[in-house]
């Protein structure tokens, strides 16, 4: 199965958390912080419906599959350091969550297909991957297309949130540049990570 392209807003009342933030995924769980169905009443959650609940935070957030996300938590476990932590900074360095934090697209998705329509490059090479894992150093553009440029200062001037602070973004220049790796405490989803390394260690 590919990546989830269902109705976002249930997701997002589901797990509790906007983890699209497409305008009307937004609002609809502002408008009804509960979870979707019919039946209002509601039983516990076990441990481990918790933990899938704080696993699919992560795949939705960063657009994961599956495999993807067993793929990051393997390197995660083979890295020095808590597992979890490094669990997220790897989905921090993918190029789509890069674009996103740098404030040259509205959400990750838009950023995703930017980049699948070879629409970025980095140092200078077009890139159609969204699973780049960027590094320090790297320099983010935009292609030199007159019709590009038009439609991102247009979705520039739309981004909602500031760039992140391992990021060094010129939103009007249309670039960015990765200054450092990003920390565990630059991570903007709130997840508990834990959980999710004990259910990917099942």
């Amino acid at each position: 199965m590919g990546r989830y392209t269902g109705p976002k807003g249930r997701i997002n009342r589901r797990l509790g958390t906007a983890v699209f933030e497409n305008a009307g995924a937004t609002r609809a769980l502002d408008r009804r912080d509960f979870p979707p169905g019919q039946h209002t009443r509601r039983k516990k959650v076990s441990t481990y419906g918790l933990a899938l609940q704080e696993k699919q935070k992560i795949k939705y957030y960063y657009g994961l599959r599956q495999g993807q996300l067993r793929i990051y938590f393997d390197k995660a476990r083979r890295t020095k350091g808590n597992t979890g932590e490094q669990l997220l900074i790897l989905c921090e360095r993918r190029l789509d969550n890069v674009i996103r934090r740098a404030g040259l697209c509205k959400t990750r998705p838009q950023a995703r297909q930017g980049i699948a329509h070879a629409h970025f490059q980095v140092n200078g090479r077009t890139v159609k991957s969204p699973s780049f894992l960027c590094r320090p150093g790297d320099v983010i553009t935009l292609r030199n297309r007159p019709g590009l440029v038009k439609l991102y200062k247009e979705i520039v001037e739309e981004v909602v949130g500031q760039p992140a602070d391992w990021i060094n973004s010129d939103p009007k220049g249309l670039t960015a540049t990765v200054a450092t790796l990003p920390s565990f405490e630059d991570v903007s989803l709130p997840v508990e990570v834990g959980q999710v390394v004990a259910f990917l260690s099942r």
